[in-house]
C-alpha cells in the first residue's frame, strides 16, 4: 500500500521470489499493471511480474502477514483507514515513509500491536504507468520494534526480505534510524527541489552545498532537542554520504514538483519549521525553503 516507487520496487522483489504479494494500485497505473504486470527498471537487475496481483480495494485481498505502507504523507490517515481490513491478529503494518510521525499518525486508526516503524533508503519513482524506475546502486529496508527488541514478527519478515535478495536489517532502535534519514531526506528535497538540480550541481556550488548542510544542521539540532541521540557531527557525516551518491540524484519531492503533483512539503521542511518553533529552536534555512517552495505544494492544479 501503494505500488509507487517503494512499494512497487520492493513489492516486485518480494514476489519475483515468490510472494504472494498484492499491490495496492489506482488510476492509469492500477490498470497498466492489470493489463501489462509490473516492470521493475533497475541497475540491480529488472524485473517483469506478468502476472501482478493488483486492486484499487485492500478489502478484496484479505488478512496480510505484511503491509509495506508506503503512500505518500499527506494521504496517510485516509489509506490507513482503507487498509483496516487487512489486519489481522499476527499482521505486522510497517510505515516506510518519509517522515518521522507514521506511527504516532497510524496507531490511532490500526492500534498499536500492528503497527511498526520502518525506513527506506531508496530513489524510485513511477516512471510510467506499470512500471518503477529505480536510481543509483542502493535499495535498503530498515523495520524496528518500538522497544528494539527481537520478535519472531520481524525475524520472519527480515528471512522473506532476504530471500528475495532484498538488503535489509531490525533496527534496535527505530525512531533513531528515522530521524537519521530524516536529517539528510529534508536537506536533499529542500535542496533539489528550490534550486530545481540534482544534487551534483549542489554539491559543485559553494553556496548551494552550504545551504545543504544547513538545512540538515538545523534539522538535527531540531531531532537532539527532541531527545534524539543525534551526534553533533552529523550533518556533515551526512554530507560525505552525499558526496558519494551519484551526481543526478534527487529527491523524490523534486520529481513531484516537475510533474506537477502535491508534495510532502509539510511534512519535511514545513515540520523542523513547525517543531523548531515549538522548541525554540531556530530554522531559518528551513524556514526559507519552506516559504519558497509553500506556494507550490498543492501541485499544478
Amino acid at each position: 500500500m501503494a505500488a509507487g516507487g517503494v512499494g512497487g520496487y520492493f513489492g516486485a522483489r518480494l514476489a519475483a521470489a515468490g510472494g504472494d504479494v498484492h499491490f495496492i494500485a489506482r488510476g492509469a497505473h492500477l490498470e497498466a499493471i492489470r493489463q501489462n504486470g509490473l516492470k521493475l527498471e533497475s541497475p540491480l537487475g529488472d524485473l517483469h511480474i506478468k502476472d501482478a496481483q493488483a486492486t484499487d480495494d485492500p478489502a478484496t485481498v484479505g488478512v496480510a502477514d505484511v503491509v509495506l505502507f508506503a503512500v505518500k504523507l499527506w494521504d496517510s490517515e485516509a489509506a490507513a483507514k482503507a487498509c483496516t481490513a487487512l489486519i489481522g491478529p499476527d499482521t505486522i503494518f510497517v510505515t516506510f515513509q518519509n517522515g518521522i510521525d507514521g506511527v504516532s499518525r497510524l496507531t490511532p486508526i490500526l492500534g498499536a500491536k500492528p503497527v511498526v516503524g520502518g525506513v527506506t533508503h531508496i530513489s524510485s519513482f513511477i516512471g510510467q504507468p506499470g512500471t518503477i524506475r529505480h536510481n543509483g546502486d542502493f535499495a535498503r529496508l530498515q523495520f524496528g520494534e518500538a522497544d528494539g527488541g527481537a520478535s519472531p514478527r520481524l525475524a520472519a519478515f527480515l528471512a522473506a526480505c532476504e530471500g528475495a535478495g532484498i538488503e535489509a536489517k531490525i533496527s534496535p532502535d527505530i525512531e533513531l534510524a528515522q530521524w537519521q534519514k530524516f536529517v539528510f531526506l529534508v536537506g536533499l528535497s529542500g535542496a533539489t527541489g528550490v534550486t530545481r538540480q540534482s544534487i551534483g550541481p549542489i554539491l559543485a556550488d559553494p553556496d548551494c552545498r552550504q545551504m545543504l548542510v544547513s538545512l540538515m544542521e538545523e534539522t538535527a539540532a531540531v531531532g537532539r532537542a527532541r531527545g534524539i541521540a543525534l551526534a553533533a557531527d552529523f550533518a556533515h557525516d551526512r554530507l560525505a554520504y552525499a558526496e558519494a551518491l551519484p551526481a543526478h540524484m534527487k529527491a523524490s519531492m523534486l520529481n513531484d514538483l516537475q510533474q506537477g503533483k502535491r508534495l510532502e512539503l509539510d511534512w519535511l521542511s514545513g515540520e523542523v519549521v513547525r517543531l523548531g518553533r515549538q522548541l525554540a529552536i531556530p530554522t531559518p534555512t528551513n524556514d526559507a525553503i519552506y516559504a519558497a517552495l509553500k506556494p507550490l505544494r498543492g501541485g499544478a492544479a
